[in-house]
């Protein structure tokens, strides 16, 4: 099977090729079973590499499709790195896309562009599929630079209104900020170690530091691989294009908010564990950066009505705690959370989008309010994704943040402490959510109400899936107070190992912890449900206005940054650009005109004239002759 890899990311992007080329003729049933068929297909074949990958520990193997770059000492061929790591990111991808497309041929069903719509999607699972299988950097990096454009194109799909074209071009000018950040750390490697290749590289760090390179160099290649997953995976400063980008369809929310895109950074770091665990600066940097990240999502998230922005400062919040485990050597346990958050997350995703297309296209939760009495499923499911990402017992996402929350501890109590205090303000936001719009009196109007109903089966067939998964998903990696067996980290092993502070625990530490963690989230789900029951909403004041407004970061961006620089590019234009280049430019040309136009006037006609030229000319050429020659 792993010779058939290359099939994985071939298919979508044959559908992509098909739905582009003919999205003007396509019919648009065709268009999304094709699209959703090869996305099916792909997860076939994922299935059938990663329990092959499986049953043999250990093999790890290298697919060379053609030779890509060749430059004297450098050779990259187009390769496919399939192993543990890769092939369970295989499975995340074609698996919940699969269930996106599945959910889209009915929420996307009467928009104008549904052929256009499904070709972005395609190539967009295409691009993500080569990142996360190439067994170099610069394959990774084309699709990194792939996965951008079509979140260009999706985020800003609905192009007509002007706010989503900014969004979709907010989102690739930040993305380029930190793939600056990802180049440059290539170049080092390349500067240094002379390759780009997995193995060809990692090799090298097999007993340390190599001889021949300085911590230096190390920390520095690892810095700007973060920076460049600072701006795929949003952390601060690099964050704010992923709220934004909730101006695309709710299916792609789902699809760049919960498996693919923002998980890039994630698995960047995870791949190059072995140069990151010999790098402290780099991961002391992530670390706090992470941390920081969690706990200003979270706490914008607590004042936002809009249900989609309350996801996406969530998935903000979650990929912090992600690189908050990635900074203290907990691999696994990013991994980890990557996964249950992927299933989590397109639940709430698609839940919303569930609760949208009811509404009529309403996005905020102020005129929302009892809709579980009318969308049962869509009302479980979400719930179900709210005890998830809350960290209650028993569903997945409890047993993911607990294993990151416990490696905090090891490495600094602070740290735990301010994991707890984001785990607190998941749990409060989530719930609020929830009562807001599944719970009391309904808020919108009468025609609002009388068309409420509950999603057909192409919708709420991929929420019930995903519900499953959001349950059963922590089971891969059951905490050390349970089981020694953490089958997820046994089976990453060969790849990814933790490097963490300490060894392990104590049980009687960990229970304690455990303990500590549900007491907090059963007080805010308490909390948001005292705080909601009575349904109004009053205007915020004080700090309450400030997370409404989002700590006024947008504000700070265009203050300092965005209005200076459109500032100066005017200033640039105007006296650079038109009175410099140009004025040097269309005076060369008007020289040349006038000049030629009293060279003109010596073609009069006369041969005397013409006589006394060449005369005057030789004369010229005998002086020039005697005074230099």
């Amino acid at each position: 099977m792993t010779q058939l890899v290359y099939l994985v990311p071939l298919l979508p992007l044959i559908g992509f090729l098909i739905n582009g080329l003919l999205w003007k003729s396509m019919p648009r049933k065709t268009a999304g079973i094709l699209a959703s068929g090869v996305m099916l297909l792909a997860f076939a074949l994922s299935v059938g590499i990663f329990f092959e990958v499986k049953n043999n520990p250990g093999y790890g193997t290298v697919v060379t499709l053609f030779d890509f770059i060749q430059s004297g000492a450098l050779s990259l061929p187009f390769a496919f790195q399939v192993d543990e790591l890769s092939s369970l990111f295989l499975l995340i991808i074609t698996g919940i896309g699969f269930l996106i497309h599945l959910y889209s041929t009915a929420y996307m069903h009467d928009d104008p562009g549904y052929v256009k719509y499904f070709a972005y999607l395609n190539f967009f699972v295409f691009s993500m599929l080569l990142l996360v299988l190439g067994a170099n950097y610069a394959i990774m990096f084309i699709g990194w630079e792939g996965v951008g454009l079509a979140s260009y194109l999706l985020i800003g799909f609905w192009f007509k209104n002007k706010d989503y074209t900014n969004a979709s071009k907010k989102a690739f000018i930040m993305n380029r900020i930190g793939d600056l950040g990802f180049l440059v750390g290539m170049f080092l490697v390349i500067y240094h170690f002379g390759t780009l290749a997995y193995s060809d590289l990692f090799m090298q760090f097999a007993d340390g530091v190599p001889a021949n390179v300085s911590q230096g160099v190390i920390n520095a290649i690892c810095i700007c691989f973060f920076i460049g997953a600072m701006g795929k995976s949003a952390q601060i400063p690099l964050y704010t294009w992923l709220p934004d980008a909730m101006a695309g369809p709710t299916p792609v929310s789902a699809l760049i908010h919960a498996a693919t895109m923002v998980t890039a950074g994630i698995y960047m770091i995870a791949r190059s564990n072995i140069m990151y665990n010999l790098a402290p600066l780099a991961q002391n940097m992530i670390a706090i950066i992470g941390i920081a990240t969690v706990l200003l999502a979270a706490s914008i998230a607590i004042k936002q009505n809009d249900i989609k922005k309350v996801l996406a400062y969530s998935t903000v919040s979650q990929l912090g705690y992600m690189f908050l485990a990635l900074g203290v050597g907990a691999y696994v346990g990013a991994i980890f959370h990557v996964m249950t958050h992927a299933f989590f997350k397109a639940l709430l995703f698609l839940g919303s989008g569930s609760v949208i297309h009811a509404m009529g296209g309403e996005q905020d939760m102020k005129f929302m309010g009892g809709l579980g009495r009318k969308m049962k499923i869509t009302q479980f499911t979400f719930l179900i994704g709210c005890l998830a990402i809350a960290g209650v017992p028993m569903f997945s996402g409890f047993f993911s943040k607990d294993e990151i929350l416990a490696a905090a501890y090891m490495k600094s109590p602070v740290l735990y402490a301010l994991g707890i205090a984001g785990a607190m303000m998941t749990a409060f936001y989530m719930f609020r959510a929830y009562f807001l719009t599944f719970t009391g009196a309904f808020r919108g109007t009468h025609e609002q109400e009388h068309h409420l109903h509950e999603s057909p089966a192409a919708m709420t067939i991929p929420l019930i899936v995903l519900a499953v998964l959001a349950v059963v998903g922590g089971y891969v990696g059951l905490p050390a107070v349970i089981t020694e067996n953490h089958l997820l980290g046994r089976y990453l092993s060969p790849v990814v190992t933790n490097n963490l502070a300490s060894g392990h625990l104590s049980h009687s530490t960990e229970w304690v912890l455990m303990g500590i963690s549900v007491a907090a989230v059963a007080l805010m789900i308490f909390l948001a449900y005292s705080t909601t029951k009575k349904g109004t909403f009053k205007e915020p004041s004080g700090l309450g206005k400030v997370l409404a407004n989002k700590w006024y970061v947008d504000e700070i961006y265009n203050a300092l940054i965005v209005k200076p620089l459109k500032h100066i590019s005017l200033l640039l234009d105007r006296y650079v650009e038109r009175c410099g280049i140009d004025g040097i430019v269309n005076g060369v040309g008007r020289l040349v005109q006038w000049s030629g136009g009293k060279i003109r006037l010596l073609q009069n006609g006369q041969v005397g004239v013409y006589i006394f030229g060449m005369v005057l000319g030789i004369i010229l050429l005998l002086i020039v002759g005697l005074l230099f020659l």
